[in-house]
């Protein structure tokens, strides 16, 4: 049986095939085949291999628009993943010149100018991709990670929610609304948020920290150790997590324990109680 990637790969393979000149320079099919893949980003690619396969589709020479907006928005991608924010947004630039109607590019691009803080570019090209997909919960989960760092929260949970509604499997978007709605103080929906989290992927310690900080907000300070450790146990230099058993063992009677878990934290990350003053906890 074919699997889906492997049905979507040959369909791409088609399109590139008949979207680029049939010249000397253009490989074998095999391997024009493999370097879309790598291009696509298909799993376990490492970002350079990207990158460089997707140059390689650029510089042959497409003569469809919509096929070198594919190539460009992926290179950025590739960039991005690296960490090279003004690169990713040059090759986005360029896929937008070949298809101003490219909804993933616009979103690609408002992630990358989220990454660089410039909120206000990052707004205009996630509402702009929404505008062209309204059914993009990849764009809305973006927008609402945007407006969160704005501390518009009441904006970021209607995204959040937008989100989960259009794809509920989207990775990590119930801990980010379990996260939300804990700084905001709403915390049984909040803790059902986590769970359900919990229930897609039982091991990951961002949600399992998300929920300490509930139960930390809940003053449930044995359920909040139990949380941060088991947060702890998956990544041990988790700041947050450290600092927040911190403040559930001090709480709890434990002072040792507790000034140690406080120490430890600001040693990673020397403003994690004015973070947590943020989040409402003192």
């Amino acid at each position: 049986m074919i699997s889906s990637f492997v049905r979507v790969l040959v369909s791409a393979s088609i399109l590139w095939i008949f979207a680029f000149r049939a010249e000397a320079q253009v490989p074998k099919i095999q391997d024009f085949g493999k370097v879309i893949a790598l291009c696509s980003g298909a799993p376990a690619t490492e970002p350079n291999a990207q990158r460089d396969a997707c140059t390689t589709l650029i510089e042959w020479g497409g003569n469809k628009p919509a096929s070198l907006a594919i190539a460009h928005n992926n290179r950025g991608n590739a960039f991005a993943r690296m960490g090279q924010y003004d690169r990713a947004i040059e090759d986005y630039d360029r896929a937008l010149q070949h298809n101003p109607s490219y909804a993933k590019a616009f979103n690609n691009r408002g992630a990358a100018y989220q990454k660089r803080r410039d909120h206000d570019r990052a707004l205009a090209d996630f509402n702009q991709s929404i505008k062209l997909n309204p059914n993009y919960a990849s764009a809305f989960a973006n927008r609402a990670e945007t407006y969160r760092d704005l501390h518009e929260l009441g904006p970021a949970e209607e995204d959040y929610s937008q989100a989960i509604r259009l794809q509920p499997d989207l990775d990590g978007i119930w801990n980010a609304r379990c996260w939300l709605r804990a700084i905001k103080g709403d915390l049984s929906e909040a803790l059902s948020d986590c769970n359900e989290a919990l229930r897609l992927n039982p091991n990951a310690a961002a949600t399992l920290d998300s929920k300490g900080l509930v139960h930390l907000k809940l003053r449930d300070w044995g359920a909040a150790v139990a949380d941060y450790n088991s947060a702890l146990r998956l990544d041990s230099k988790l700041a947050s997590s450290l600092y927040g058993r911190g403040l559930a063992r001090l709480r709890s009677g434990n002072a040792a324990g507790g000034n140690s878990d406080i120490a430890a934290a600001k040693s990673i990350k020397a403003d994690i109680a004015e973070e947590f003053e943020r989040y409402g906890v003192r």
